[in-house]
């Protein structure tokens, strides 16, 4: 498993990661072995002691399961500077996948979002590994699918280096394929055939955010946001939402989120109805698992019939809309504004 690999290569590391991270990997190596702190106070001449308790203490009640990825996700940071990655692919996972970590487990069946040092953003690559993991999550054993991502975000939406990498067709050529892509990766989407829930573990940004519509039900942490900057950028709604959104929080609100780039709370996301229950962030990991444990006990025939007859009667608008959504995007993707906006955003990193 990649947490026994990270254990051993945390040990390979050239370069001390100094006292603040490796606190911090004490910290969650007890977590995720032994769970939630429990041990009694160290006095308070025994500083080490006590720094070392204060660093597990302060992870609350993070699940042993989340605890052993954060671990996983802390030692490939400091890997990664010295050209080395934890290797290790999780059990359970069908296929291998660079982007992502898919796991199933007592049938649930994880896809989490793997690029933390990112932010989650989806680049080409990942965009096709999502498509292939609801490919294989849709046809194995377990009940319910789970999508959250690594780290402090859930996903910072669209990798904008994507604008950057010009084939050898110039820009058409780029926003042609772009365009297929988007609409093969949302098609993947609305024909996923099982009960599907967003664990939102932190900020989303873009995609990541307008595909919540075609989600059964959204989990939030407290900290999380919700953003879609399309118009800053030039561009315009995907992944439905331009359907979606209204018919999920009424044309207004949806306009504020989808038109003028308005950034939700998790509380105001749920009160618009795009996230079905927020959690404090020290027990979201831990109350959602009781949740999904509980799901993932449910018939899966049923779960499965059910949500044909509660989806099924939309399935044909989703396709028409995501095809018009794609069709002007490909547009968009080519216009003045659009490529003036990215390279604002570039020329701003620098």
């Amino acid at each position: 498993q990649q947490f026994n690999c990270a254990k051993s290569q945390m040990g390979t590391l050239k370069k001390d990661p100094g006292n603040e991270a490796k606190l911090k990997i004490y910290a969650l190596f007890k977590q995720a072995t032994q769970g939630p702190c429990n041990t009694p106070k160290p006095g308070m001449l025994d500083f080490v002691g006590k720094a070392k308790w204060d660093a597990w203490k302060s992870l609350g009640s993070v699940s042993q399961e989340e605890a052993r990825q954060q671990y996983v996700d802390l030692i490939d940071s400091l890997l990664a500077p010295e050209g080395l990655v934890v290797a290790a692919q999780p059990t359970g996972s069908a296929a291998s996948f660079d982007t992502l970590l898919v796991s199933t487990e007592d049938n649930v069946t994880t896809i989490r979002f793997n690029r933390p040092q990112k932010k989650n953003a989806i680049n080409v690559e990942m965009y096709n590994e999502i498509i292939k993991a609801l490919e294989e999550s849709g046809k194995d054993d377990s009940v319910i699918t789970v999508i959250t991502g690594s780290g402090d975000f859930y996903c910072s939406g669209n990798d904008l280096t994507n604008f950057t990498k010009i084939p050898q067709g110039g820009m058409q050529q780029m926003a042609k394929d772009g365009g297929e892509l988007l609409r093969e990766f949302v098609k993947a989407f609305i024909d996923f055939p099982k009960p599907l829930i967003a664990v939102i573990n932190g900020p989303a940004v873009g995609v990541s955010v307008t595909l919540l519509g075609l989600f059964e039900v959204v989990y939030a942490t407290e900290r999380a946001t919700f953003h879609t900057p399309f118009s800053q950028l030039g561009q315009s709604p995907e992944a439905c939402s331009s359907y979606t959104f209204p018919k999920m929080m009424g044309n207004a609100k949806a306009s504020e989120m989808l038109l003028f780039n308005k950034k939700l709370t998790a509380t105001q996301a749920c009160a618009q109805g795009l996230v079905t229950e927020v959690f404090p962030d020290s027990s979201f990991q831990t109350e959602v698992a009781t949740r999904l444990k509980a799901y993932a006990k449910l018939p899966r025939n049923s779960l499965t019939l059910s949500k044909q007859l509660i989806r099924g009667t939309e399935k044909e608008r989703l396709h028409t809309v995501n095809d018009q959504e794609v069709e002007r995007l490909v547009e968009r993707w080519l216009s003045d504004e659009c490529m003036q906006a990215i390279m604002s955003f570039f020329q701003a990193k620098l």
